[in-house]
């Protein structure tokens, strides 16, 4: 969504008397004149009543006033400024229907996107804009990622508590429309908790869990369990349910499901979609040791039947997480490379062997270049002579 600047060809003074003889001119409870405490007065009076426009049935009108109040706002300085914004701000979020809505998102928009860099007060429409944006179906446009956010709020550092606030409304708003947006969200979220307070996020880190569980594109689950907040879930029956996801094979989650069907249920999962995932992340273990996996032991493993081999496999190289060829004739499953469901000391330890692997043979093949470009010196050389 753009932003640009409002700007009106009249005083601002003058603009004020006008807004104010339109909203009483549609019945709101608001007298013509000027305050004589100034301008700033007179804003707070219009902001009291700006919902009244919301009757009008021209909506280009609508957009105009709202646009007229923005413009007054950003153009003074506002010692009241957060008790004004914020009222203007609650005001417009309760725009009726969706349509309505679109044109007094663009408005709040505005409002955000001319106020200073530094400004305390951007935190605040910002929140309101997401609100806004989410009955109107309209979040991706104004939110695009963490990395997007925290450029939103760089110059202007919000509390802990109000990005958690801020947080919380973001996975709340996405955890329907873009679950893999919403469990990045809540891993930050659970990132603004220290040792001191992660005892009081456990609500916050069980959403966050099963947002991970439920989203069918995240399948590398073990940066959780390093979160301060999901460490202190460590007993309870979500955090073994994480564990299982994180490491364990299908055959495990078929038992806690088996004794635990309310408690998974009551997350909010579901049973074949966790079933689904879990036959995934049990191959990419199977083929972490194992680079040649037979139809047999797929289909003893991951509780398939053999006709549904090829289907699997096809949804596996979907997820780019392993990459293997099928062989029909043999009944074999070739893998070439598969990522690891763990990155532990194990996988680090394999990493730094493979890299010293790779420095090795870059130094040989330097060396041996080293050797041929010497042999060739000396060969041209020798000719010259002769």
């Amino acid at each position: 969504m753009q932003g640009p600047a409002v700007f009106m060809d009249i005083s601002l003074e003058d603009q004020a008397l006008e807004l104010r003889k339109y909203f009483k001119s549609l019945g709101a409870e608001i007298a013509e004149e000027k305050s004589p405490k100034g301008i700033e007065d007179d804003l707070h009076k219009i902001v009291g009543v700006c919902d009244v426009c919301f009757k009008e049935p021209n909506e280009s009108e609508i957009e105009a006033i709202l646009n007229s109040i923005v413009s007054i706002m950003v153009s003074i300085p506002l010692e009241r400024g957060e008790n004004l914004i914020l009222a203007f701000s609650q005001r417009l979020t309760k725009a009726p229907g969706p349509k309505l809505g679109m044109v007094v998102l663009q408005s709040l928009w505005r409002l955000y996107n001319n106020l200073e860099a530094n400004s305390p007060l951007r935190y605040h429409v910002y929140y309101h804009v997401i609100e806004l944006a989410a009955r109107v179906g309209y979040v991706k446009e104004v939110f695009t990622g963490v990395d997007q956010l925290r450029r939103e709020f760089s110059a202007c550092t919000p509390s802990n508590e109000q990005m958690q606030k801020l947080y919380r409304l973001l996975h709340q708003v996405l955890k329907d429309q873009n679950s893999e947006l919403a469990s990045k969200v809540m891993i930050e979220l659970l990132g603004t908790y220290t040792d001191e307070n992660a005892s009081y996020a456990r609500e916050d880190a069980i959403k966050c869990i099963a947002t991970a569980l439920a989203d069918p594109t995240t399948f590398l689950l073990d940066p959780l369990l390093d979160l301060k907040p999901v460490r202190f879930l460590e007993g309870e029956l979500i955090h073994d349910l994480l564990t299982i996801f994180v490491s364990e094979k299908l055959s495990s989650y078929q038992t806690f499901y088996n004794n635990h069907k309310e408690f998974v249920h009551s997350q909010g999962l579901d049973h074949e979609q966790n079933v689904k995932k879990m036959r995934i992340l049990s191959f990419m273990q199977m083929a972490e040791t194992n680079p040649e996996l037979s139809y047999d032991e797929i289909t003893s493993e991951l509780q398939i039947e053999e006709k549904d081999v090829e289907a699997f496999i096809i949804e596996v190289l979907k997820t780019k997480l392993v990459r293997a060829r099928m062989d029909q004739a043999e009944r074999v499953v070739r893998v070439s490379s598969t990522m690891h469901r763990t990155f532990g000391r194990a996988q680090w330890q394999q990493l730094r062997d493979v890299l010293l692997a790779w420095r090795s043979n870059v130094h040989s093949a330097h060396e041996a270049m080293k050797s041929v470009a010497a042999a060739q010196i000396e060969y041209a050389a020798q000719n010259q002579k002769a």
